[in-house]
């Protein structure tokens, strides 16, 4: 059975703690019953409740003294509530700490604007010094988890709620920097997917317009990006971007900086507020991220002339 981007993280987290004692587990009133991690390595685990700045800067303790603490937390609490102790911990003093955020997006849905969040990749590709990876599907999240325990440098990982989804193929155990779901027909656009929903989005897209390129990108923080940004060019010139986060400080508003040659283009979350419940679709639906509006952006960024694009 697949398993959710969350569950995959505490699954796999519980056990690379089996054979390596420095792992711990910190989590702000999201433990529940049943958490594999407390019941394997309940020494190791701890439950801060609704304090999320006092979890961060624990685990920041925790990492000065030789441990390698992976927190967790819904992420409009792990990056704007925490924010202060986000910069000052894990970006100016480096420390070793992984930051895994569930309910990323809309995908808390029902829960409303106070457990949405869309502005995490403004917040946190603002801090020097961080990784940022939104995985897509399970076998992505234990690749990234992997990684950040052995790397021992700060990570903010984002993810959504219990949706699963199938990670995209890929040769051995390590994340491409950029995987290319479609390598797409020359001079043709390029679709850039960024996290769950983003990738579901795109490769659903892809489905109906073979013809186009897909770039999938896990890791989203500047030094990735610039390194990813020379291999896109290489193969295109005309991207759009496709992320369940505000325009402002999304991966879109990044690129078109980083690809000053190209044209690049976003389908994210806009400025408007989900005025009504839903599931998440109907939300995404209601800020105008859905199928109709990637295949209208790639409508639009066709009629351009690729010899005068920017």
């Amino acid at each position: 059975m697949t398993l959710s981007g969350r569950d995959a993280y505490r699954d796999e987290l519980t056990r690379l703690a089996a054979t390596d004692p420095t792992i711990v587990c910190l989590e702000a009133d999201l433990g529940g019953k049943g958490h594999p991690f407390q019941a394997a390595h309940p020494d190791r685990f701890f439950n801060l409740g609704i304090a999320e700045g006092a979890m961060i800067d624990m685990a920041t303790g925790l990492a000065v003294a030789g441990y390698k603490p992976f927190v967790s937390t819904f992420a409009p609490f792990a990056a704007l509530r925490a924010a202060e102790s986000l910069k000052l911990t894990l970006g100016y003093l480096g420390a070793g700490v992984t930051v895994v955020a569930p309910y990323a997006g809309v995908s808390g849905a029902w829960f409303g604007t106070t457990h949405h969040c869309l502005e995490d990749f403004a917040v946190l590709r603002s801090i020097p010094g961080v990784t940022i990876a939104a995985p897509y599907g399970e076998a992505d999240m234990r690749a990234v988890i992997r990684s950040a325990a052995r790397s021992g440098r700060p990570h903010y990982l984002r993810t959504g709620r219990n949706a699963t989804y199938q990670s995209l193929s890929r040769d051995g155990d390590e994340l491409p920097l950029v995987n290319w779901a479609q390598p797409g027909e020359a001079g043709a656009s390029c679709l850039v997917s960024v996290g769950e929903e983003g990738t579901r989005l795109a490769l659903a897209a892809g489905e109906l317009r073979p013809e186009l390129g897909h770039a999938h990108l896990t890791y989203l923080d500047h030094d990735h990006l610039a390194a990813a940004a020379a291999e896109l060019s290489r193969r295109h010139t005309r991207f759009t971007v496709v992320e369940e986060h505000r325009r402002e400080g999304g991966v879109a508003e990044a690129l078109a900086l980083l690809l000053p040659q190209c044209e690049v283009t976003g389908v994210n979350a806009g400025h408007d507020w989900p005025v009504q419940g839903g599931d998440h679709d109907e939300v995404m639906g209601q800020l105008g991220l859905d199928l109709p509006a990637v295949l209208s952006a790639l409508d639009r960024l066709d009629r351009l002339d690729p010899l005068v694009a920017r």
